[in-house]
């Protein structure tokens, strides 16, 4: 893509209100825009981004089995009315009447995935049921601050999954943790997995996924060697204990939730009447796993624990491009459309009327992992490497630029 079409233009300072590293250097590199308070706009780059998260978790979700359908965002109220949340959610749910009858925008989706499978499950040869969707939610968010982290609208990856036993539930559950914490290292992201409280969708015990980071909302207690951890808010232990394995002090810590597994059991089934009939004929309720990552959170958790002074340092997994060309002395053309020939995905700075410091400032704030500078300094076949996060350039061939982007 060349950077003089792309929309829209970065901004020198930040958005008045900014708090949060995300919403700042978001908004400044041209990822996001806030339509109102917790509300932003994916732009392009930032859709980008997001794409790449959402690729990276479909492959693992569809390596354990899961299949990708989409469920509808508006909800009637007598679905929720089945498993009482539609009174117990009402302050985090959006609520409203039309012609007579009572709506909800999704927070969630357990009722609804529930009333699906109902209708299409009978036997115990119908289990197990797997299935994940990408889809926007709506939460009532009384604190929609922190930029992308905390919004009252968002995007969120939700699998859902049905067992006919207690057993192969927790077998399930615990797959899935595995393929949770795969996500987050393809990502770069160092998340320690964290027991919890339900909250508003359950009273059992949970699971969540905390990146640690000195601007996160959440507070762990957490063993150095990776055996235990805990939210403070249910937390039995006391920053300072021996871990048990001999790992060291227990250790308390800022961290930001990006992804939580939950298992209902059949209490939700039970209420909603998702049964079978089981290998003795007789009727039994399935046992509901839920199991949540924050796509646009992992957007703004990136930004958060990537960062300097300069602006953003994207994981290479999930950089909106392979590399940022800067284009110096009236070159780059030849160079960009060899790249793209090589299948490197290319943002070419070839807007002629910015200054050369003006066009690395915006390398930086943007936060590609590799730039590339073609110039006459550098000499015909030749271009200028600089990782994002190094201070060291040199100068190399193209093919040798194309064999390391493609490496």
């Amino acid at each position: 893509m060349r950077q003089s079409t792309l929309f829209p233009k970065t901004q020198k300072t930040a958005p008045t209100g900014a708090e949060s590293a995300n919403h700042k250097l978001l908004v400044r590199a041209g990822f996001i825009d806030q339509l109102m308070s917790g509300s932003f706009s994916l732009l392009p780059l930032g859709l980008r981004v997001a794409k790449k998260i959402e690729q990276i978790i479909r492959e693992e979700m569809n390596k354990i089995g899961a299949q990708e359908l989409a469920l509808p965002l508006l909800h009637p109220k007598e679905v929720w009315n089945e498993t009482g949340r539609w009174e117990k959610a009402r302050d985090i749910m959006y609520q409203f009447k039309k012609d007579e009858r009572e709506y909800a925008l999704s927070f969630t989706h357990e009722e609804i995935f529930l009333d699906l499978a109902r209708k299409h499950i009978s036997t115990y040869r119908d289990f197990p049921v797997k299935l994940y969707q990408f889809s926007s939610k709506f939460r009532n968010e009384l604190r929609a601050k922190s930029g992308i982290l905390r919004g009252r609208e968002f995007i969120m990856k939700d699998l859902y999954s049905l067992h006919t036993s207690k057993e192969d539930l927790d077998k399930y559950y615990f797959e899935v943790a595995d393929a949770y914490m795969e996500v987050f290292k393809r990502m770069g992201l160092a998340v320690i997995m964290t027991e919890a409280a339900g909250g508003v969708f359950t009273d059992e015990n949970t699971h969540e996924f905390q990146l640690l980071a000195e601007s996160g909302e959440d507070e762990i207690i957490y063993c150095p060697g990776g055996d235990f951890a805990q939210n403070t808010e249910i937390a039995t232990v006391k920053e300072g204990k021996q871990c048990d394995l001999g790992h060291g002090p227990l250790l308390k810590a800022k961290a930001i939730e990006v992804g939580n597994i939950f298992r209902f059991g059949t209490a939700y089934s039970e209420k909603m009447n998702v049964s079978y009939t089981d290998s003795g004929g007789k009727k039994q309720f399935a046992y509901l796993g839920s199991y949540g990552i924050g796509v646009t959170r992992l957007v703004g958790s990136i930004v958060e624990v990537s960062n300097d002074e300069r602006g953003i340092i994207w994981p290479k997994s999930v950089s909106p491009f392979d590399v940022h060309l800067v284009s110096l002395d009236g070159q780059g053309e030849k160079v960009y459309e060899e790249l793209r020939k090589a299948g490197i995905d290319v943002l070419w700075d070839d807007r002629e009327d910015v200054s050369a410091g003006e066009k690395f400032a915006d390398c930086d704030l943007i936060g590609i992992p590799v730039r590339l500078v073609v110039s006459k300094k550098a000499g015909e076949g030749k271009v200028e490497w600089k990782e994002r996060k190094e201070d060291r350039t040199e100068i190399i061939s193209i093919d040798d630029a194309k064999k390391r982007l493609k490496s």
